[in-house]
């Protein structure tokens, strides 16, 4: 697994006027619910352990309320917290001081916003080199610099238009690009996509996987969508009610939910169209029957054992190595829903 770059350790947020004694509560196992209405108090982030591996997008999900925005506002400590740590390159973000912090908005974390967050009296050209111009560097070669941002996601052209005279999609291409522009190792998109109508939210999201392969940042995306995290995440943690209920790649959480909720959140993805063979490949050296390559999904491999009436295939790695075998019972079985945790019954 890659080097963590940012590491989360035992985080709790708590809004009230009396945090320091909510959270004693808290620890004893209060609820959020009764926590708001016993004491007034709302609960935002519980105990939160996550490490964030380098060079990968790490997707923070969950419903409305579940404390994924308030979690990475904590990262560049737009939020403070109630007790824990954010530690980015063996640093504490909650210990930097104002200064530190600063400089570390500038240079090392960059954000985009769901609500774009474009200063509507600029251009697109100006918008775009605002992270560069508040890092000291004069305007001319800011725009400079930002140019080939706004060429990468394809809004060359607009660099003389208002935010207004732009389409929402537009719109957070310039944040994207902005963002870009300051080349911070760290990228977190807040709902970045949310906003989007559908069309031009998948057209995002395959611009930001087509540059992530260049550019190798740490990228830390929130979102309530299951299908954009699957999508797009490396690796995805799951909160609810403030808590994290389960963390691991997207084809563990698949395979094996933490419980009825992840369970229940996961039930109607089309498992074809996400899982890979790689999941669920045996060990095997030779192997007769079609080749698949691991990345492979799960409905095209099915098509393919259909169409040839064999039962089984050969997995290959990128050099055309056999390093395994899918069965096709093995894939009917996975596109199977998952069981409940606590009764093994089948969801419906």
């Amino acid at each position: 697994m890659a080097k963590a770059k940012i590491k989360i350790k035992n985080l709790y947020k708590i809004f009230g006027n009396k945090p320091d004694q909510a959270i004693a509560l808290v620890r004893q196992g209060i609820s959020k619910q009764e926590l708001l209405d016993e004491h007034k108090h709302v609960l935002g982030l519980s105990n939160i352990n996550i490490d964030i591996p380098a060079k990968r997008i790490h997707v923070i999900m969950g419903l409305s309320g579940s404390g994924k925005s308030t979690l990475i506002r904590h990262i560049n400590r737009l939020i403070e917290p109630t007790d824990g740590q954010v530690i980015v390159d063996g640093d504490d973000v909650m210990e930097m001081s104002s200064d530190q912090l600063i400089q570390f908005r500038r240079f090392t974390a960059s954000m985009v916003f769901q609500k774009f967050a474009l200063l509507p009296h600029r251009t697109v050209a100006q918008n775009a080199a605002y992270g560069l111009t508040i890092q000291g560097i004069n305007e001319r070669e800011a725009v400079e610099r930002s140019q080939r941002w706004l060429e990468r996601v394809g809004l060359g052209g607009f660099e003389k238009h208002f935010p207004a005279q732009l389409s929402g999609g537009m719109q957070q291409r310039v944040g994207l690009a902005r963002a870009l522009a300051t080349d911070a190792e760290i990228l977190l998109m807040d709902e970045a996509f949310s906003a989007l109508d559908p069309l031009i939210r998948n057209d995002m999201q395959g611009i930001l996987l087509d540059l992530q392969k260049e550019l190798h940042k740490t990228i830390v995306f929130i979102t309530h969508d299951l299908d954009e995290a699957l999508r797009i995440g490396d690796q995805i943690s799951i909160l609810r009610d403030g808590a994290v209920i389960q963390d691991g790649d997207p084809q563990d959480i698949i395979m094996r939910p933490a419980d009825d909720y992840i369970a229940d959140f996961i039930k109607d993805i089309n498992r074809g169209r996400v899982i890979k063979v790689s999941t669920l490949m045996s060990k095997a050296s030779r192997v007769a029957g079609p080749k698949f390559e691991s990345t492979a999904l799960l409905e095209d491999v099915l098509t393919v054992l259909n169409q040839s009436e064999t039962e089984s295939g050969a997995v290959v790695d990128d050099k055309g190595k056999v390093v395994g075998k899918i069965t096709m019972k093995d894939a009917i079985q996975a596109m199977a829903r998952p069981q409940r945790a606590e009764t093994g019954t089948r969801y419906k």
